[in-house]
């Protein structure tokens, strides 16, 4: 689907370096490409700080309702970058680390742990994913990945640990004791068990198929309410930090994008159209 340029003309997203690109395939939808691919898009301090400039300005922006997150070359991503890593360990940068991890709640590069977005994030995983790259991963709502893709959690063979979020989601998705398999071990599962063992890859496609999977389902998304959806979202977000539905419930509906989605233009057009046997029209949500 080409973008409309009238949509995107007002759209400025920050200044960034060239490890990352910035793209609107279609309405409503910002593509976030990690571009480091002689590195494996492997991360650095630089990279996340774009990103987390870029993904803040989208959370910000009205008129973009999804981003999708891919890797430019061979790889998603390799997680950290070891031999800069190294280098801090090397110096006594410990303890910074540690503190470092507390301070940026948003975790590895600005998306294993973001939770204050509601719009959706979907990964197009077109290839290999380690470490942090698969902790990005377990934070995306969705997950479309190349059937050659490797996934692993690897920490445990380099003496670091998995702990910018992906632990306890993938003791949730998966199981205890298919997490344990996963971090113990340390060993690359293929796409195809992410999805059908593990549960945390929802389709899986042909490399080529990829991205233009991803950007269809964002697609499908577009075509819902935005308030609706952002609303929703929520709701799983709260989910995983609630113990009770009860508790997820009343949360829920004290949220602000549920008493933005009851209160919105959206949902007088979305029930109008309904009774007048027509497709919605739907408006940009209003800021938060």
């Amino acid at each position: 689907m080409a973008p409309s340029a009238s949509w995107q003309s007002g759209l400025q997203p920050p200044a960034h370096s060239d490890e990352i690109k910035v793209a609107f395939p279609q309405e409503h939808v910002l593509l976030l490409t990690f571009n480091r691919p002689k590195s494996l898009n492997a991360v650095t301090p630089t990279m996340t700080d774009d990103i987390k400039a870029v993904l803040d300005w989208f959370d910000e922006e009205p008129s973009l309702w999804i981003v999708v997150i891919t890797g430019e070359g061979r790889a998603f991503c390799a997680g950290a970058d070891l031999i800069e890593w190294n280098k801090r360990q090397a110096g006594g940068g410990a303890e910074e680390d540690q503190q470092r991890i507390i301070r940026d709640v948003d975790g590895f590069a600005s998306i294993s742990r973001r939770y204050g977005s509601s719009k959706p994030m979907i990964a197009a995983v077109n290839g290999g994913a380690y470490g942090g790259g698969v902790e990005m991963i377990l934070n995306c709502d969705l997950v479309i990945a190349s059937e050659e893709a490797m996934l692993a959690l690897p920490e445990v063979k380099r003496g670091v640990v998995a702990v910018q979020g992906g632990m306890p989601r993938l003791a949730r998705i998966a199981g205890h004791q298919l997490a344990s398999e996963m971090l113990l071990l340390g060993k690359p599962i293929s796409a195809k068990d992410a999805a059908t063992r593990f549960g945390f890859v929802n389709k899986v496609v042909p490399k080529t198929e990829v991205l233009p999977t991803a950007l269809a389902w964002a697609a499908e998304i577009a075509q819902n309410s935005p308030d609706a959806v952002q609303s929703t979202k929520r709701a799983l977000l709260l989910a995983n930090r609630h113990g009770s539905v009860e508790d997820t419930v009343v949360a829920h509906i004290g949220a602000k994008e549920s008493k933005r989605a009851f209160t919105s233009e959206n949902i007088l057009e979305g029930l109008k159209a309904f009774t007048e046997k027509r497709k919605p029209s739907w408006k940009n949500p209003a800021k938060l």
